[in-house]
C-alpha cells in the first residue's frame, strides 16, 4: 500500500522492492504469492468493504443493500487517489483484471443474482426476465453514475430510486388489472 500511495506504478513494482519497503526477504512474499499480480490483486481486495449483511426483509431492501455498497465503492475510489490508480492499472492488465474479477465482481454478482432469484420464486418479481439481465439492470445504473461519470451525482438516496423505479415496472401485475404498455 505504501508504494501504491507513493504512486508507484505497477510495471515499476518487483518483489524485491515490495520486500525491501516491508522488511522482510523475498522468499516471505513468494511463500504467500506466486508473484506481484497476485499481490496486488490482494492489496486491492483488501481495500474493498465486506459484502453488506443483507436485511433479509424483502427484495426491495436487499438489493438497496448491495447498491449501496457499490455507491460507497463509488465515492471510495473517488476520494482515494490510491484506489483510483490500482483501478486504473488493473484495467491495463488483463492477468489482473481477471484475477480482480474472480475473487471480487464474480461472488457480489452471483450474490445478487441469487437476491434477485429469491425475489422471483416468492413473486416480488416478475418470471418471464432473464435473472442475469435482472442483475445488470440493476447495478447498471450506479455503475454508470459511479465509475463511467466520476465526477457526476451519487446521491444518498441513490440506491433507493434505482431500485424503486425498476421495481414499479417488474412487479408481477394482477390477473386482474391490464398490463401497462
Amino acid at each position: 500500500m505504501r508504494l501504491l500511495e507513493e504512486g508507484v506504478p505497477l510495471a515499476e513494482l518487483s518483489i524485491e522492492r515490495i520486500a525491501r519497503t516491508a522488511g522482510v526477504g523475498k522468499a516471505t512474499i513468494y511463500r504467500r504469492w506466486s508473484g506481484k499480480e497476485e499481490l496486488f490483486v490482494d492489496v486491492v481486495r483488501a481495500a474493498e468493504p465486506d459484502d453488506p449483511p443483507l436485511p433479509g426483509t424483502s427484495l426491495r431492501d436487499d438489493i438497496v443493500a448491495l447498491l449501496e455498497q457499490a455507491r460507497q465503492r463509488g465515492l471510495a475510489n473517488r476520494s482515494s487517489a490510491i484506489l483510483h490508480s490500482a483501478h486504473a492499472q488493473m484495467k491495463s492488465s488483463p492477468k489482473i483484471w481477471t484475477a480482480y474479477h474472480t475473487t471480487v465482481v464474480a461472488p457480489r454478482r452471483r450474490l445478487g443474482i441469487e437476491v434477485l432469484r429469491r425475489g422471483q420464486e416468492n413473486g416480488e418479481l416478475r418470471t418471464d426476465i432473464a435473472i442475469e439481465l435482472l442483475y445488470d439492470l440493476f447495478v447498471g445504473p450506479m455503475l454508470l453514475r459511479s465509475v463511467l461519470h466520476p465526477h457526476g451525482d451519487l446521491p444518498d438516496d441513490l440506491a433507493e430510486q434505482i431500485v424503486d423505479t425498476l421495481l414499479e415496472g417488474l412487479r408481477p401485475v394482477s390477473s386482474e388489472a391490464p398490463r401497462p404498455r
